[in-house]
């Protein structure tokens, strides 16, 4: 185009054209002049604008970062710093000003809360992520839910992470298998080639498998919940099947948990912001915990009777203080 046409195009004066082609040029960008009366600027073919400087994690822990938390649960904390670091190094004096007024997902909350982000060993996350875009098998040693770790050989297929959790999809002698990376205690990878297709659809297959997991033996609660407790359920549950607004400011939800132990737990912390309507064992477990807490403080505490003397106690301990976490 000639300097004429760009400056209709751009709304600017030819001088201003000239002075910035001079610009683009001086930064390093491939832009050329064609003299005659077809001539004009032009840019190299394939020309396509970089940062330079970023290291392969650092391009990775830039494209997790769309997701919260992904750098930190795939392993890719500190090369997203670094890579951040470089991004704003290379911005402009106002455009490094405004990046400094963002601040996202910080390590507490309002109420001092610490975000809770599962660990993997750095080594083992490595070579899970090196087998996932190498497309190689990969040896696991892997300690599932109540059951000792043992070593199994798997073919990746991608890497999910949800609410700060991370997750790998792969098969296993041709099954579908979902693995914790908080569980993955070692791993290699390995130098064959991976049985998977090419191209994969990874929200597709996360939807489908969680509609399997949910599938199984799990507890469906009717609740009804104060809206401003609503996020705190729903932190707590497996899933959520419905929601629709009720009377008096509440929500009425119908959410799984993997069973009534865990839904006993994770609606208590709700206390009265929260009522269970279904199914009635449910209200019965948290009627029955209630009536045994009241019957604790019902009376002046006397420090002199041993805890095994008060059966009470029994009843509330029955319910792991600390919480069941839901998953696998």
């Amino acid at each position: 185009m000639t300097a004429d046409a760009l400056a209709r195009e751009l709304e600017v004066s030819a001088r201003t054209v000239l002075r910035d082609i001079e610009a683009l040029s001086a930064a390093g960008v491939p832009v050329y002049a064609e003299r005659g009366r077809h001539g004009g600027f032009g840019l190299l073919p394939g020309f396509r604008t970089e940062l330079t400087g970023l290291s392969h994690d650092e391009a990775l822990a830039l494209l997790a970062s769309g997701s919260a938390g992904g750098e930190r649960v795939f392993g890719l904390g500190s090369a997203h710093a670094s890579a951040m670091r470089k991004v704003i190094d290379a911005l402009p004096d106002s455009q490094r000003d405004a990046a400094q007024r963002f601040l996202v997902e910080p390590e507490t909350d309002l109420l001092s809360r610490r975000r809770v982000v599962e660990e993997v060993p750095g080594a083992a996350m490595a070579e899970v992520r090196r087998a996932v875009l190498a497309g190689n098998r990969l040896r696991l040693h892997y300690a599932a839910a109540g059951r000792p770790a043992r070593w199994r050989t798997v073919d990746p297929i991608g890497l999910v992470t949800v609410r700060d959790r991370g997750y790998l999809l792969a098969t296993r002698a041709g099954e579908d298998r979902t693995y914790r990376l908080s569980r993955v205690l070692a791993a290699e990878a390995l130098g064959e080639p991976a049985q998977r297709p090419d191209r994969v659809d990874l929200d597709r297959m996360w939807r489908d498998r969680c509609a399997a997991f949910l599938s199984g033996d799990h507890i469906a609660v009717l609740v009804r919940v104060r809206q401003a407790r609503r996020e705190e359920l729903l932190t707590t549950a497996v899933a959520v099947r419905a929601e629709e607004p009720g009377a008096g400011g509440r929500l009425r939800l119908e959410v799984t948990y993997q069973d009534i132990r865990h839904a006993v737990w994770a609606l208590w912390q709700l206390g009265t912001d929260a009522e269970v309507l279904d199914p009635p064992s449910l209200r019965a477990a948290l009627h029955d915990r209630a009536a045994a807490m009241a019957r604790l403080y019902s009376a002046v505490p006397d420090s002199t009777v041993p805890d095994s003397a008060v059966p009470d106690r029994q009843m509330l301990d029955a319910v792991d203080p600390a919480g069941p976490q839901p998953g696998r």
